[in-house]
């Protein structure tokens, strides 16, 4: 992807390098994760649900005070951050624009290494990239790329991270919109719907990271498409099952299969029309 020499966006909060330790908080966690409707974009069950319980269980917060100074690979993984998320902000800002559904805001995204209090709790790495309605910021550890790349078999590289990125921001749309908010009452008024409608919502962000890719097609280089279709492909439900437990279990999906989550970031690289969006009547 060409991102050198482009906009980056003030909006970024980068906490790596920041020591981290953990205070009594008082009274506990009033709000899980789940009610907010958290949204995780990849990792197995077990993985989104520790950092739940862990947070159920534990009335702390974490503490970061900066430790050391950033390396300058990690200084300019944070340039290349800092533009993706500019880019969002400029494709949304005028998407929102162009269809009369009010006025973009832009989202902070977060930065962070292990551990991080967040407006929805506290939440660890292990969570994989995340974006909270509650304070409307993207948090990302960046060493889930490696993770991304080494144990869920994507081909890696600049655009699967952005992929990444273009689909926690394609939640905060959501959030914008009010699509979140209405899946959430929906999932408390039929539990037995609620992993449906947690897939389509998952599919819709694809397909939100593809429009906001149709916009960028003068910045991609030849095998960007690839390497966010590899991501895509890797963190399917189906594609993670098989491979942490050896067999695909369809009712518990949550962010769709593989092929379902290509399709629709395709989708909407193809269009760039965000009308064509509609993953719940589709599914």
């Amino acid at each position: 992807m060409k991102w050198q020499g482009r906009r980056k966006s003030g909006n970024l909060d980068d906490r790596r390098g920041m020591s981290k330790s953990k205070m009594a908080a008082g009274g506990g966690i009033v709000v899980t994760l789940i009610v907010l409707g958290l949204q995780f974009f990849g990792g197995d069950t077990g993985k989104q649900l520790a950092p739940i319980v862990e947070q159920i269980g534990n009335s702390q917060t974490v503490q970061q005070t900066e430790q050391r100074e950033l390396t300058a690979q990690e200084k300019e993984m944070g340039s290349f951050m800092a533009t993706v998320l500019a880019s969002t902000e400029d494709v949304w800002g005028e998407i929102f624009s162009e269809n009369n559904i009010g006025q973009y805001q832009d989202p902070t995204m977060v930065l962070f290494t292990d551990a991080v209090s967040t407006g929805c709790g506290n939440a660890s790495s292990a969570s994989g990239p995340f974006y909270c309605p509650a304070d409307q910021k993207l948090y990302m550890d960046l060493a889930f790329f490696d993770e991304l790349k080494n144990r869920f078999g994507a081909k890696g590289g600049d655009f699967a991270i952005a992929y990444v990125t273009a689909h926690e921001i394609g939640h905060h749309v959501q959030t914008l919109l009010g699509t979140s908010q209405k899946v959430t009452k929906l999932q408390r008024q039929n539990r037995s719907e609620a992993n449906r409608l947690s897939v389509a919502l998952e599919l819709q962000a694809d397909f939100y990271a593809g429009v906001w890719a149709h916009y960028n097609k003068e910045y991609l280089e030849e095998g960007d498409i690839e390497e966010a279709l590899s991501a895509a492909n890797a963190v399917g439900d189906d594609a993670i099952q098989k491979r942490t437990q050896g067999d695909v279990q369809p009712d518990s999906f949550t962010h769709g299969t593989s092929e379902q989550r290509m399709k629709w970031f395709m989708k909407g690289y193809n269009s760039g029309d965000i009308k064509q969006g509609d993953t719940f009547a589709e599914m």
